[in-house]
């Protein structure tokens, strides 16, 4: 049992899966259109929303053990208690922003090089069943169904804030009965719903069902236009810093700065959602690397300069709240400036979830090619050719809890979802130079073992920067997914039924 339990799914078979003609994706993606689909999904809440709760952190109002950092725990014991929440990183954000994008750095480099060897949809689900076995990557696969689905959640929470900012310019105030979600930690339940969160998602899943190429051009044109926002909100914006805003630059020293940085990651983990269009790239072992490492880049330092400008127009300790670019333009007057870097926010925000539903929907599509999901899932439109079951669904889970949560919530969950696929990224890479040296690469990871080990140490460092509490709700999810392996994907599994006709 433990054998077929860990039993992999060879490269050769993998590509072959992705060549029958009932489960083909068309290809069409280029690496310029690879680059904006991931600057699309890094550049989304996390520049506009994530920044200021990062820079502010969050104090409970019932601290325990539970809502501190595990770090904190490991090393104070009981005395954690006293973390009072999330301390906040202060302008320090931007260093956070810097250690982060090394850490992604790392990893980007690794999926690049698994992405140019195993160009299918699937992502880190695809590269751990070729490398580490079935139970691993169904884990995988469940992590990043909770990644995708959750980050998205986050989104457009913060697309309906931004959504209020932009009318209330026009002298136009949305009920918050329609804006604000049913549960926050701060008020409990309520009978509010977060409509504009729902309807986002449902119209963007639409345009995923009706093509890859209209998708990919409908997140081009945003990206130029959130690029633009993010430029005038820069140089407006530098005219208005004030350097006594930046001291003290640590107010909470290093645990508010890995603290901080394991927030912020939720910003940058869009780049690993261009590997999962791989199998519609035109070129995989050329234009995936080249789209993640450029995309990853040119976050980075567009990050970088945000997070400086804005703790320097706004002391660090008044950004907690759901637009705090927005609403340190209007404090500072700048209300022309405000509407066009709204208008900014809100593309980048659609954009973003564009993407992850894109990458999500093929999650699901590669797990039931393989047979872990029912064979719906799988399923590709007749005219569209894109996985259009899957895409549906994939809306539906997404857009309805949209309306209920907040986004402290949904954030936490989505971070180590992800750092968790980064690490099995990054043992896939030293797997697979082990087991199959000679296989051809169109990327390799540098300094080899050296930059995958890196990238291991880094997101452990930064998963134990989480708090206990979310390390539970994670735990749970995937109790709950290895029920479902157990239950039904053990035995319908294509290596299964390979192995019971042999």
């Amino acid at each position: 049992m433990a054998s077929n339990l860990f039993r992999t799914k060879s490269i050769d078979k993998l590509l072959a899966d992705s060549e029958l003609p009932e489960h083909r994706l068309k290809k069409t993606l280029g690496w310029l259109s690879l680059t904006a689909l991931g600057i699309g999904a890094i550049i989304g809440s996390g520049i506009f929303i994530v920044t200021g709760t990062a820079a502010a952190g969050q104090v409970t109002r019932y601290p325990s053990l539970l809502q501190a950092p595990l770090l904190s725990v490991l090393l104070h014991g009981r005395h954690a208690i006293g973390v009072m929440g999330r301390p906040g990183a202060g302008p320090a954000i931007t260093i956070s922003f810097f250690l982060v994008a090394i850490a992604c750095g790392f990893a980007g480099l690794c999926y690049a090089e698994l992405a140019s060897m195993i160009p299918i949809a699937g992502s880190a689900y695809t590269y751990t069943y070729a490398t580490l076995g079935e139970l691993i990557a169904w884990i995988i696969g469940w992590d990043l169904i909770l990644e995708y689905a959750v980050s998205n959640m986050a989104v457009a929470v913060g697309f309906s804030a931004y959504i209020d900012s932009l009318l209330s310019g026009f002298g136009l105030h949305l009920s918050s009965r329609w804006t604000t979600p049913t549960y926050t930690p701060a008020t409990g339940w309520t009978t509010n719903y977060n409509l504009a969160g729902f309807l986002i998602v449902m119209v963007i899943t639409v345009i995923l069902v009706i093509g890859i190429r209209e998708s990919a051009g409908a997140n081009t044109v945003m990206v130029i236009i959130k690029l633009a926002a993010i430029g005038a909100f820069i140089y407006a914006g530098s005219f208005y810093i004030k350097p006594v805003n930046w001291k003290p630059f640590m107010p909470n020293g290093w645990q508010g700065v890995l603290t901080g940085g394991a927030i912020v990651f939720f910003t940058y983990i869009g780049f690993d959602s261009v590997s999962t269009a791989a199998e519609e790239c035109k070129n995989p072992s050329r234009d995936v690397p080249l789209g993640i490492i450029f995309s990853l880049v040119i976050c980075a330092v567009l990050y970088i300069a945000v997070a400086l400008v804005l703790t320097g127009i706004q002391n660090w300790s008044t950004l907690h709240n759901a637009a705090p670019v927005a609403l340190a333009l209007q404090r500072i007057r700048l209300y022309s400036t405000e509407r066009w870097v709204t208008i900014g926010a809100l593309m980048g925000m659609i954009s973003s979830i564009l993407v992850f539903q894109l990458g999500q929907a093929r999650i699901w599509f590669a797990m039931s090619r393989d047979g872990l999901l029912p064979a719906a899932f799988s399923k590709v439109h007749k005219r569209f050719r894109t996985p259009a079951f899957s895409t549906w669904i994939a809306g539906l889970v997404v857009a309805i809890p949209s309306g209920i949560f907040s986004i402290g919530t949904l954030v936490d969950l989505t971070n180590i979802g992800t750092l968790f696929a980064f690490i099995l990224v990054s043992i896939a890479v030293l797997v697979l130079r082990k087991k199959q040296p000679d296989r051809k690469r169109g990327f390799r990871v540098p300094f080899h073992p050296w930059f995958p080990l890196f990238s291991l140490l880094c997101c452990f460092v930064l998963m134990a920067s989480l708090t206990v509490e979310n390390w539970i709700r994670f735990f749970i999810w995937l109790a709950i997914g290895l029920v479902i392996y157990f239950r039904y994907s053990r035995k319908h599994s294509q290596l299964s039924k390979e192995a019971a006709a042999e």
